[in-house]
């Protein structure tokens, strides 16, 4: 004959292993429906990503030809463009032009950032952006 004790700890300890089951299934359906979640926001990121990779490659400055020698045209600078969307040696000029103590000539930009001032146009895309 079974030993009731022993009969009713079996018991107690089966219903606490079945709740434990229980709160393991419940997790893990949390955990992969998160999981799933997770993958859906990759793949929303992945392809904003690649559209706003497409969008920053339209809007890139378009080479040009002033006084018949090549220019980068940029846009005017419109509220809410950052600096770092213009071109590179436009976003060195502006920096020289911030560290100034005031009005600064074309000439001593063009020395503190190494370019030849000759080709003045290319200096007027970039002052008329800002």
């Amino acid at each position: 004959m079974l030993d009731p004790e022993l009969l009713e700890r079996i018991t107690a300890r089966r219903a606490e292993v079945d709740e434990i089951e229980e709160q393991l299934v419940k997790q893990l359906a949390e955990v992969r429906a998160e999981r799933d979640e997770l993958a859906v926001a990759e793949r929303v990121l992945e392809r904003m990503t690649g559209q706003l990779a497409e969008e920053r490659s339209a809007a890139r400055p378009m080479p040009g030809q002033v006084a018949g020698r090549a220019v980068m045209l940029i846009q005017h600078r419109e509220p809410g463009v950052e600096e770092d969307a213009l071109p590179w040696g436009c976003q060195r000029i502006i920096a020289a032009v911030r560290q100034a103590a005031g009005p600064v000539m074309a000439r001593e930009v063009g020395e503190v950032v190494g370019v030849d001032i000759s080709v003045r146009a290319s200096w007027n895309h970039c002052a008329a952006s800002w």
